[in-house]
């Protein structure tokens, strides 16, 4: 599985000639659970505040990662969109109105 920031069409395999994103929207409890006490995860969260931020939601470590991610049938990932002002430097708690909505994807 992979951990992602932000998800686009130019993350799936060019190779593909079709294929079907399947996606659920996930409750902080339920996105916890999905990586709760593994490492068995790839982070492509490029800012190093925002995998820190992540890694409090979760509970797990998320390290920053600056990469290309091509996302492939069979491949999961969770997404967490972040909504609010721009992250302050050193960043680990959510200010005051943003919010973390985490996604659940699957590519068939």
């Amino acid at each position: 599985m992979k951990i992602l920031n932000a998800f686009s069409l130019g993350m799936l395999d060019p190779a593909a000639i079709c294929g079907v994103v399947k996606y659920a929207r996930l409750s902080l409890a339920e996105a916890r659970l999905m990586v709760g006490g593994t490492t068995d995860f790839e982070s492509a969260v490029g800012h190093i505040d925002t995998a820190k931020l992540y890694s409090e939601q979760l509970g797990v470590t998320v390290l920053p990662n600056r990469t290309n991610i091509t996302l492939r049938a069979g491949d999961r990932a969770l997404v967490g969109q972040y909504g609010g002002t721009r992250l302050p430097e050193g960043a680990t708690q959510l200010p005051e109105g943003a919010r973390i909505d985490w996604v659940y994807l699957v590519v068939e």
